[in-house]
């Protein structure tokens, strides 16, 4: 019977001021990876011809979502701050999430911090989201079956 955890899911940043996994006190809605674009334009014509328009953007939007507690804010908040202390730091970070459960690894460049997370004191901790513009994504989903490791 097919499973899935998220302990098979590994995530890592790796650019200007910091190397490091983006896994350690996730929130229950983990990490998502979103096309920005789509990949094809069907235009129509007045006699009902029809044209696909291949498009060739594969970039996206990596959001990370960690409980307010986790240590990766820390190094989130610092590998931000000394970015943004030059444009030539700026934008030139790599995001790698792979499961290994599964075989996916998606693998996105020219990854630049979108913003700080919203920050929300309240009763309860909650969690930080982080958000990545990512100029090039690449998608490889596996077969469902486990990698030898």
């Amino acid at each position: 019977m097919p499973a899935y955890s998220f302990l098979d899911v590994t995530a890592t940043i790796d650019g200007e001021g910091g190397n490091f996994s983006l896994k350690g006190g996730n929130a229950d809605e983990g990490i998502s990876i979103e096309p920005v674009g789509d990949l094809n334009t069907m235009t129509t014509g007045a006699d009902g011809s029809v044209m696909h328009s291949l498009l060739a953007c594969t970039a996206s939007t990596v959001t990370v979502r960690l409980l307010k507690t986790s240590p990766v804010n820390q190094q989130l908040m610092s590998m931000c701050t000394y970015q943004r202390s030059s444009s030539a730091r700026h934008g030139s970070n790599t995001i790698t999430v792979r499961d290994a459960a599964r075989g996916d690894l998606i693998t996105a460049t020219k990854v630049a911090f979108k913003k700080v997370p919203s920050l929300t004191y309240a009763k309860e901790g909650g969690m930080n989201e982080w958000t990545f513009d990512c100029g090039e994504t690449t998608y490889v989903l596996g077969n469902g079956s486990a990698e030898i490791l």
